[in-house]
């Protein structure tokens, strides 16, 4: 089956080299795919152009639709493959969306490219298939907490945080609006005994000078709990666009 990829422009595949700007392996140079398609729908989410298309009814604080024609593109998975080798990267960073709703495919596109390093961008909420998870060096899980807008029972399932606590791959890399959010992190991390130095605390903006305000508050927070602070290095280098 072929693989439903996210657009940086009408029928060019968002897929890219560039700095990763985000968790454990911010600042590593690194090849990304972005796939199309989510299960969930943040309100701040600042790709909703992977999933919010003409008649998605599912709130977003732009309030804008997407044209799916413009915004997709279905290649097949070899041709994904070696347009990724042609990068000439060694790791690839597949994010989304929720790349994990495309797991077979990703799987077999994998067994294709077999010396890059792997890590997927998850929500947390899908399972990688057996064949996938075998590919996986790394795991970076954002569960999305209540001001994503997201219901708890659709975006936070219990088995499958126990699952990423357990897995020593996965970081966590909890999105942070406000203060007040911090709380719903330390709930998360008792439940669910998450080791207090795989938990991030990402500040949600889009600009840098929001996000020097909000680091202002959350690197004390991140000081007091043990966490560690993730900043968004492509915001700061190439702002708010596609395709970095």
């Amino acid at each position: 089956m072929p693989l439903t990829l996210a657009t940086q422009a009408p029928g060019v595949p968002e897929l890219f080299a560039s700095l990763q700007g985000e968790g454990p392996s911010a600042g590593m140079p690194v090849a990304f795919v972005r796939l199309s398609r989510c299960n969930l729908a943040c309100e701040w989410c600042d790709t909703a152009y992977t999933w919010r298309f003409a008649g998605d009814n599912r709130p977003h604080r732009s309030g804008a639709w997407h044209d799916r024609r413009d915004n997709q593109v279905t290649l097949p998975e070899a041709e994904v493959a070696g347009r990724i080798a042609a990068l000439g990267q060694s790791r690839l960073v597949i994010t989304g969306g929720e790349p994990l709703l495309q797991a077979p495919a990703l799987a077999r596109m994998l067994d294709l490219l077999p010396h890059l390093a792997v890590e997927v961008e998850t929500n947390g909420t899908v399972a990688a298939t057996a064949a996938l998870d075998a590919r996986i060096d790394q795991y970076n899980v954002s569960p999305k907490l209540a001001h994503s807008g997201n219901p708890a029972e659709l975006a936070l399932i219990p088995d499958r945080l126990a699952a990423y606590a357990a897995d020593r791959r996965a970081w966590f890399k909890f999105v942070i609006a406000a203060p007040g959010d911090l709380a719903q992190v330390l709930a998360l991390q008792e439940r669910f005994a998450i080791p207090s130095d795989r938990i991030f605390l990402m500040a949600e903006g889009t600009t840098s000078a929001v996000l020097r305000e909000r680091h202002q508050w959350l690197a004390p927070l991140c000081l007091q709990h043990g966490f560690r602070l993730s900043d968004r290095l492509h915001i700061h280098l190439y702002g708010d666009t596609r395709g970095t």
